[in-house]
């Protein structure tokens, strides 16, 4: 098994200790908590700044939502080599900054086109976070540890955005949409100075790697060679592609499909919670079961679910009742919610001598892949669940190959990863 620390820690040589686990967790919860409350509390909020701002063609306005994921991407190739360069610490709280900025170009904005400039640059600042998160965590611990850990601030900072549709909404009802780009403001301020006080630097200087667009390259080349590596690396994708199609289309489905409008967050919470549940629970039985078993019995039950489902909604006209549904979506969540952890625990297995640039090449290559099949899956949206439902069986069926075809003749960090 495992040990917490790696023998060769990047940690040795700092000058604070590492913070106890509990503490760690919930700081790294809160920073990661800052992408999906930038998405969930805008949701309930999307036809009204729609309207406000000239936007013609309802579908459009869930760019609101992909041009933060697409900004996330470019941002993740940045801020996880330079972490590597110039250490943990200062990478993220400056990715931190640049997130405040576009919140506040958000929050005034006047027109649509700076409304989603300010979108892309939250999604680059939020690269930081999201990359020296794991870049963090795969400093301290590995293997199953490491899963452990990640499952286990994935169940916490889920949990957190079941909840971000209600607060938005409650935000909207009293003191409109742009009052929820200032409570974004004050949460990643509280993060930040948090961050600043009590973490310490995790990368000593003997184990920086010179910055350089080469090194970047090579990081690419080693990930597209390793079929662990980048197989994991689409399969999160496709996964991540799947769920976002949903995010970007489940204001829509809910409010217009099922007239939900005044309830639509407490069914995403519930949707949520499936999810968090799921994540808790694998941070659980993980150490027994294994990464690549659980993501295997996950990936399965959800192609298996959702094509069942596609092929009876769409013998339904394209149209089931809500209870099928939630019931489809909370096992599809609960699959997802187990996937989430792993697959990204997976892909990083071989890549722990390049922990940054190996998070920002898997985050940034796995979001590259997601943005487009999210927008295709949202922009298809056509007053069913189809779309949706479609992406979710076709998606984890090619998911089921990928996965396959990476465990096929390989013998990477077979003692960490089954």
């Amino acid at each position: 098994m495992a040990t917490n620390r790696q023998p060769d820690s990047a940690t040795a040589g700092t000058d604070a200790p590492v913070l106890g686990f509990v503490e760690s967790i919930a700081l790294m919860a809160l920073l990661i908590s800052l992408t999906a409350l930038s998405i969930d509390t805008m949701l309930p909020a999307l036809p009204r700044i729609g309207r406000d701002l000239g936007v013609q063609y309802a579908n459009d306005i869930q760019l609101i939502v992909s041009l933060l994921i697409l900004g996330l991407s470019f941002g993740q190739l940045v801020f996880g080599p330079l972490s590597d360069s110039m250490g943990r610490k200062p990478v993220l709280l400056a990715g931190g900054v640049l997130f405040l900025i576009g919140c506040t170009f958000s929050l005034f904005s006047s027109s649509f086109a700076v409304m989603l400039f300010g979108r892309i640059l939250q999604g680059i600042g939020l690269a930081g976070p999201r990359s020296v998160v794991l870049a963090i965590v795969r400093d301290q611990y590995q293997g199953r540890t490491m899963a452990r850990m990640m499952s286990t601030i994935m169940s916490v900072f889920i949990v957190v955005p079941a909840f971000a549709p209600t607060i938005g909404q409650g935000i909207l009802m009293f003191a409109g949409w742009r009052s929820i780009f200032g409570m974004l403001l004050f949460l990643a301020l509280i993060a930040l100075t948090w961050f600043a006080l009590r973490q310490p630097e995790t990368l000593s200087p003997q184990h920086r790697i010179p910055f350089s667009a080469k090194e970047i390259a090579k990081a690419f080349a080693e990930v597209c060679r390793n079929r662990v590596a980048l197989g994991y690396t689409v399969v999160a994708g496709f996964v991540m592609g799947a769920f976002f199609g949903y995010l970007t289309s489940a204001q829509q489905i809910f409010t217009e499909v099922y007239g939900l409008e005044n309830l639509f967050p407490l069914y995403f919470g519930i949707l949520a919670l499936a999810l968090g549940c799921a994540a808790f629970l694998n941070s659980r039985i993980v150490m027994r079961f294994g990464m690549r078993k659980l993501a295997d019995r996950a990936v399965k039950t959800l192609a298996g679910l959702s094509t069942f489902y596609l092929v009876v909604v769409y013998a339904m006209g394209g149209f089931s009742p809500l209870w099928m549904l939630m019931i489809c979506l909370m096992i599809a969540f609960f699959c997802i919610g187990i996937l989430f952890g792993n697959l990204n625990a997976i892909a990083m297995a071989p890549l722990g001598h390049i922990a940054g640039t190996g998070s920002a090449v898997v985050g940034s290559l796995s979001t590259f892949i997601t943005v487009p099949l999210a927008i295709l899956i949202g922009m298809s949206y056509n007053g069913t669940a189809l779309p949706m439902i479609g992406g979710f069986a076709i998606l984890s069926l090619l998911s089921i190959l990928i996965m396959r075809w990476a465990d096929e003749k390989t013998d990477v960090l077979v003692a960490e990863i089954t």
